[in-house]
């Protein structure tokens, strides 16, 4: 190379003369970057940048949370659905087993009060521990822990219960009332007032029990829990004028070693097949259609001119090896009243040969007349 070779390569862009002078300010000590993060910078942004994971973690970490947030309030709300099923069910179970008791109760008053010879002093004395025990059964429920919503339900069938004692407390007292009293009528208007009560009892416990309860219920979501029945009067016997009436007149002649005065008597009004409705008659044949819900309605009827207790009815199908007998009995008749007592006998009976129907109604005390107290109906049985 010559020298004219070396004179045209040794040249700068920029004249060393004219380059900006640059110094670094005092005290700041510039860091060298490191080569392989000068080659990621210049290689046009081909992986994705560092702080997108952390970022992603922080999402990840937030979902996760807010699951754990709704699992555990759909736990909680499960718990607490749960618990307010259970403390439901425990009470709804606790004011029935009241409520039975104060219904039962009802049916011993009704067989009180149709018991024959029942004379006074029995009576009061029986009154008397009804009273107390209707008392018992009104404290039980108070004293209940009815759960959240169910405080006013079961206030409801506290006033029932209430009810029922005072109404047994006036009954005891108007037939003690009544002891010197001639009309009857009259103390037929006393006793009512009194049942009065005991029938106003169940429709207390109705509207003002079961279905506010039941309300509640459906206003929590809770499902499959009944709720419970009571009621005390089982017959309109007892809540009629005429009917409390001959009641106090049965009860003065027992207490006076005797039974009312008048005539006294009961028997066979009609008897008919069921389901068909078919009337028997003692003097034709009636074929009679079996099905499994074979019945008969006996008609029995209050003949006399006193009211009638605990008449008894028997059916029987004579039958190999051993007959049919099915037995009813009518609480409580007035006189010239007839009731209906159905026996069920269903499809075990004697087809295709001619058999009877026996029907035997008791003499009531005092009938003389008992000639229409037994009849037998001629019969076929067929599919």
């Amino acid at each position: 190379m010559s020298s004219r070779d070396d004179d045209i390569l040794d040249f700068d862009f920029f004249d060393e003369e004219d380059a900006p002078a640059w110094e670094e300010p005092e005290g700041i000590e510039v860091q060298p970057v490191p080569a392989e993060r000068g080659r990621r910078r210049r290689g046009g942004g081909l992986g994705p940048p560092r702080n997108l994971t952390p970022l992603l973690r922080l999402i990840g970490l937030i979902a996760l949370a807010i699951l754990v947030v709704v699992l555990l309030l759909v736990w909680v709300e499960g718990c607490t659905t749960n618990a307010k099923r259970d403390r439901n069910e425990t009470y709804l179970a606790e004011i029935g087993a009241i409520g039975n008791a104060s219904a039962r109760l009802g049916q011993q008053v009704g067989t009180l009060l149709t018991t024959p010879g029942l004379s006074a002093e029995d009576l009061d004395a029986k009154l008397g521990g009804y009273v107390q025990t209707a008392e018992t059964q009104t404290q039980r429920a108070q004293d209940l822990n009815a759960p959240g919503q169910m405080v006013v339900p079961n206030d409801g069938a506290v006033e029932s219960l209430r009810y029922r004692a005072n109404g047994l407390r006036g009954l005891q007292g108007a037939f003690k009332d009544a002891a010197n009293e001639k009309d009857a009528s009259v103390v037929g208007e006393l006793l009512l007032a009194q049942t009065r009560r005991l029938l106003a009892s169940d429709v207390i416990w109705t509207d003002s029990f079961q279905e506010p309860a039941k309300a509640v219920l459906a206003n929590e979501g809770i499902e499959g829990l009944d709720v419970p029945s009571s009621q005390f009067v089982t017959t309109d016997d007892l809540v009629t004028q005429s009917s409390l009436a001959a009641i106090w007149q049965r009860i003065q002649g027992a207490s006076t070693g005797g039974t009312s005065s008048g005539l006294h008597g009961s028997g066979i009004a009609y008897v008919k097949a069921l389901p068909s409705g078919q009337l028997l008659s003692t003097q034709t044949e009636t074929t009679i259609k079996v099905t499994s819900e074979l019945a008969f309605e006996v008609g029995v009827e209050d003949t006399g001119e006193s009211q009638e207790v605990r008449i008894k009815v028997t059916l029987t199908i004579p039958k190999q090896p051993d007959p049919i007998v099915k037995t009813q009995t009518v609480p409580i008749i007035d006189p010239g009243e007839t009731k209906a007592v159905t026996l069920a006998v269903g499809a075990l009976v004697p087809f295709g040969e001619q058999t009877t129907v026996k029907v035997d109604v008791d003499p009531v005390n005092g009938e003389t007349n008992t000639a229409n107290n037994t009849a037998e109906y001629p019969v076929i049985f067929t599919l």
